[in-house]
């Protein structure tokens, strides 16, 4: 069904109803020469200008894209645009990683994208997939772009403009509503408040049920979320040379965690039961978790931008920012099958313990994913074949315990830059940045007693919800950086770039766990403090980020270019204590073979890039074409492990990874009122150095797709002199895509150290794992929307994900545990909207 859909689609392609690329949609580009209607002008470096002359690959969705498409979030950008995917909100809403020709931003590391909005680099990966206000145009800059848009964009940029107010009244609102109870509103107003002084407002909210239904406890209670926001901006001219710009967002959401189910990878198990080596493309979902899963996150920022001109001819900017962004979640626990819970270190511990042996009995045979099965005790069965039980993770008992995760990050940052603003052949920058960010982490694992998690990151051993492992760490981080660029028009059709940013990053870290006994084992809460004290560390990591670039234009309307740079990431700290955890409980346990460091080195890359732009037929055929080759230097990348332990979540480095690739583009508008476009992006990356998993060689760069390909068209054409018709339609195929150094590997697990002392007395390879399961496969989502506009109202049906195709959104493998965390895709949401502008 999956091979018909995709020849079905890759057919009508080529029809009126094919679907959209995601480059530049708004119009032709022009030739060179003063900018028409159709010309789309950008701020790729920082100026604005053409995107025609831009030396670089830049994907932009104008005000009206954004509009056809319903575009609004990350999510959306990364769907229309080749060469980039997204995995976002399957743990909690702040988790985004965005991968842009195979540089990934490593959950709990910093981001590889810089998110810069209204030119303000916001500092928080949580802000990546929010709502930012009324959008009027979005750039996505692939590529290391530090030296010009600053901070942790070592992959690349996406730069947002929204609504600056105007010297007229205007305003929108629109309302859907979809399946599952799915309601969405946003709204603005703007206008002049007096000469000289303007301001926006606008409000979003959005709340749905999900697609996923908890059978155990028969609730919607798997991917539910409600979200609103509000932004305000002011903008005052404080005299004919200078303006004041301030604004202003806070945030609420509520609604549903870590939405994974447990695949087994298992292979000499399948004899047993076939789901024990699972293909996770072809896991059936199923939730039965006896703890609701929770998600909360508040986030406040507020900002100033002061900008003065000297004559015509210099421009000083200055601007600072404070951001404040609480986040954390509750939800079932992971550790059943290591059975945490069934010992007794502590008489504080026997309540749980006997809600778990209770909760297990009145359970027994409750149906739940396969291969897992409750059998009459929680005793892992490969103890006790007869009555035992295999539970995977997030099971209706209480044996698996709770969890507690929270994140809260405060910034201040500021940056002032003095640049020239004229039409002659050199232009230039030169600025100053400082970031200085707060921030707290914490992973808790609790006994489950019935009573439900008590949201305190330590719980005493004779409360409710006692504590059983502790990971909490207070981060301090100090950037400064010092960046300039020159551009020099060295013919009337040549013109060369070069960009510096140099960046010192001092950061500490302290654990904040007490000393503290875990009542079922008689370890401390933090297994790293058997090894010794946690102690305060520290470091400093510096990186020069030079950028070069050259644009030639061959003719008025074709140019060619080229451009390299250097991209970089700051190191870091994982929690305290989980190098030794780790090495204790798998080197030393079931030779692993795997190693983590408490501190994680500095990211850098070097990336290469040349191609061409230009168009064609008076404008209507657009086409740019580009190749690209980056080695990634200790690329940061996220494991998750999971055993007797607990839980631990860590960033590692994988020493040397190469990619290479091409993207081509190709938008054509047939006559007027008709376009079709195409896009197509294919990476291929190796990893060639890795001393964490030395074994992992010649595999792929993690979380990066093989190939994107993005078709699509646009209607929009008057029926009458009133009455104008929109149609849009956008399909993006996503190719093959592993999500671990590990791939086709067999590795230990615990399982291996365990069925040579258990009554079933097997071999220990009889517990490996092999990986070759826990690649996604190539999926294809189409979104489409049909409406009508009469005069300044609209209204439209849409479809996302209109095939209901049923991709993975992730894949965790946790090696050493014999499985992965897969988190499903969203499912087809089709609906309603209308809308009203004055």
């Amino acid at each position: 069904m999956r091979a018909f859909k995709t020849l079905l689609l890759a057919t009508i392609a080529a029809s009126p109803f094919a679907t959209t690329s995601a480059f530049a949609q708004e119009g032709p580009q022009t030739a060179q020469g003063p900018a028409d209607e159709n010309t789309i002008i950008v701020t790729a470096r920082r100026q604005s200008e053409r995107l025609q002359d831009v030396p670089a690959s830049v994907s932009v969705l104008t005000a009206s894209t954004l509009e056809k498409t319903g575009a609004d979030s990350a999510d959306d950008f990364a769907q229309l645009t080749p060469g980039v995917t997204i995995v976002t909100g399957t743990a909690e809403a702040g988790d985004t990683q965005i991968n842009i020709r195979g540089i990934n931003g490593a959950r709990d590391a910093e981001s590889s994208v810089a998110l810069v909005v209204d030119g303000i680099l916001k500092t928080n990966t949580a802000q990546l997939n929010q709502s930012q206000g009324t959008l009027r145009q979005v750039e996505i800059l692939k590529g290391p772009q530090g030296a010009l848009y600053g901070r942790n964009a070592a992959a690349g940029a996406i730069v947002l403009q929204t609504l600056k107010p105007g010297d007229v009244f205007e305003g929108a609102v629109k309302a859907s509503y979809a399946n599952e109870n799915t309601i969405e509103t946003t709204g603005h107003i703007a206008g002049p408040v007096s000469d000289g002084l303007g301001f926006v407002l606008s409000g979003y909210y959005r709340t749905t049920d999900g697609f996923f239904r908890n059978t155990f406890l028969d609730r919607k209670v798997v991917d539910d979320q409600e979200v609103w926001s509000l932004d305000g901006r002011v903008v005052a001219d404080l005299g004919p040379d200078t303006e004041l710009d301030v604004k202003a967002r806070y945030a609420k959401l509520r609604g549903a965690s870590i939405n994974f189910n447990a695949s087994f990878h298992l292979p000499y198990f399948a004899a047993v039961n076939p789901a024990f080596y699972e293909d996770v493309n072809e896991h059936p979902f199923g939730y039965q978790s006896n703890i609701r899963p929770t998600n909360k996150q508040d986030s406040f920022d507020i900002s100033a931008k002061v900008e003065h001109r000297f004559g015509n001819d210099l421009v000083l900017t200055a601007w600072a920012l404070y951001s404040d962004i609480e986040q954390s979640l509750t939800a079932d626990g992971t550790s059943a099958d290591f059975a945490r819970y069934i010992n007794q270190a502590d008489p504080a511990a026997l309540t749980a313990i006997n809600a778990c042996f209770a909760s297990t009995a009145s359970l027994t045979g409750f149906p739940i994913n396969q291969p897992g099965f409750i059998g009459q005790i929680p005793v892992p069965f490969i103890f006790a074949p007869a009555n035992g039980s295999t539970f995977g993770a997030y099971s209706p008992t209480t044996c698996d315990g709770t969890q507690f995760q929270s994140r809260n990050q405060r910034d201040i940052s500021a940056e002032i830059r003095l640049a020239s603003d004229s039409s002659g052949p050199l232009n230039w920058q030169l600025g100053l940045y400082y970031l200085n960010i707060d921030r707290e982490t914490g992973v808790s694992l609790g006994a489950d007693t019935g009573a439900g998690v008590i949201e305190n990151l330590y719980n005493a051993p004779d409360s409710a919800n006692p504590t059983s492992l502790l990971v909490n760490d207070a981060f301090k981080t100090n950037v400064y950086a010092a960046f300039g660029s020159i551009d020099y028009e060295i013919l009337s059709n040549l013109t060369a770039g070069l960009a510096l940013r140099y960046d010192i990053e001092d950061r500490s870290t302290n654990s904040l766990v007490p000393t503290a006994i875990d009542p079922f084992t008689g370890s401390p809460v933090n297994p790293g403090q058997a090894f010794g004290a946690l102690t305060p560390k520290d470091a400093t990591f510096k990186q020069l980020q030079p950028k070069v670039s050259l644009n030639w234009a061959a003719l008025p309307n074709l140019n060619f270019y080229a451009n390299w740079g250097i991209g970089f990431k700051s190191g870091g700290f994982n929690n305290q204590g989980s190098s030794a955890i780790i090495d204790l409980n798998f080197n030393q346990a079931i030779g692993a073979d795997v190693t983590i460091e408490d501190q994680y080195r500095k990211e850098k890359s070097s990336a290469f890039e040349v191609g061409f732009k230009g168009s064609t037929a008076g404008g209507r055929l657009t086409f740019d074409m580009a190749g690209y080759y980056t080695t990634i230097d200790d690329m940061q990348f996220f494991e998750f492990f999971v055993g007797s332990f607990g839980l631990l979540r860590v960033v590692s480095n994988i020493d040397k990874v190469e990619v290479m690739g091409f993207e081509a583009n190709l938008g054509a508008e047939i006559v007027d009122g008709w376009k079709l476009y195409g896009a197509l992006n294919v990476t291929d990356s190796e990893i060639k150095a890795n001393s964490s998993r030395t074994y992992t060689v010649g595999n792929k760069s993690p979380y990066t797709a093989d190939w994107t390909l993005n078709l699509g068209t646009e209607i929009d054409t008057p029926i009458n002199e009133r009455l104008n018709l929109l149609l849009r339609a956008d399909y993006r195929l996503t190719g093959p895509t592993w999500f671990h150094s590990v791939q086709d590997q067999e590795q230990p697990t615990l399982f291996s150290g365990l069925l040579p002392i258990s009554e079933l007395m097997l071999p220990g390879f009889v517990g490996n794992a092999r990986y070759d399961v826990a690649r996604r496969d190539t999926f294809g989502v189409l979104n489409m929307r049909a409406g009508l506009e009469f005069g300044n109202v609209s209204a439209f049906v849409f479809a996302e994900n209109m095939l209901n195709e049923k991709y993975l959104n992730e894949v965790i493998p946790a090696i050493e545990f014999g499985g992965s965390f897969i988190s499903p895709g969203a499912r087809r949401l089709v609906g309603v909207e209308v809308g009203y502008k004055f």
